[in-house]
């Protein structure tokens, strides 16, 4: 695992995350706030977990000939800043301050190009089950964290990747539950 020592906060890095550099990233426009938090998922094969291809593909080294659905993502190039895995584990991809590639075209509140001023995270997960405890917890810890470092990001500005890109996207689907990951996110009791 490649970690970062510097997780000071300007390093856009998170403490409780393990680091993988991605390539597929850039910078973000100089003239734009972050101020939106897109939640998403992904499973390799779908509906498969526990593997490493996600981390594989983000950091462009997946060996798209082990699976016949993995042809579909040649020269694919797409990350997320962070990706939480079924047991809570947390790996960041991209520090929070860079553009990650993780919308594509997308629109939210009448803004486009939602990668210019958005933070991704990724489920480990498929639209068709449940995520785990484990996951939501980690969510509202990462999300309260991102939300201390980004405070534009309100509960407002919190939305599945399904709602910015309608026509292509699903994810996360209907068995992500929105209202218990915000009664969490708001519960005092356990920050």
């Amino acid at each position: 695992m490649n970690t970062v020592a510097n997780r000071q906060p300007d390093s856009g890095l998170l403490a409780s995350a393990d680091f993988l550099s991605s390539p597929h990233f850039d910078d973000r426009p100089t003239d734009v706030d972050i101020d939106l938090l897109v939640i998403h998922c992904i499973s390799l094969p779908p509906e498969q977990y526990g593997t490493d291809y996600v981390e594989d593909f983000f950091l462009g080294n997946l060996d798209c000939s082990l699976h016949p659905y993995f042809k579909k993502l040649i020269a694919v190039r797409v990350s997320a800043h962070l990706y939480i895995k079924r047991d809570g584990r947390v790996i960041q991809f991209v520090p929070l301050a860079k553009r990650a590639w993780h919308a594509g075209l997308s629109e939210f509140a009448g803004q486009s190009r939602c990668n210019d001023f958005s933070i991704g995270i990724e489920l480990e997960g498929d639209v068709n089950h449940p995520y785990t405890a484990a996951q939501y917890q980690c969510l509202t810890t990462v999300t309260r964290e991102i939300q201390t470092r980004y405070p534009l990001i309100t509960q407002a500005r919190i939305t599945g990747h399904s709602d910015i890109a309608p026509v292509r996207k699903d994810d996360p689907g209907p068995y992500f539950d929105w209202q218990h990951y915000f009664a969490c996110l708001n519960s005092k009791a356990d920050q």
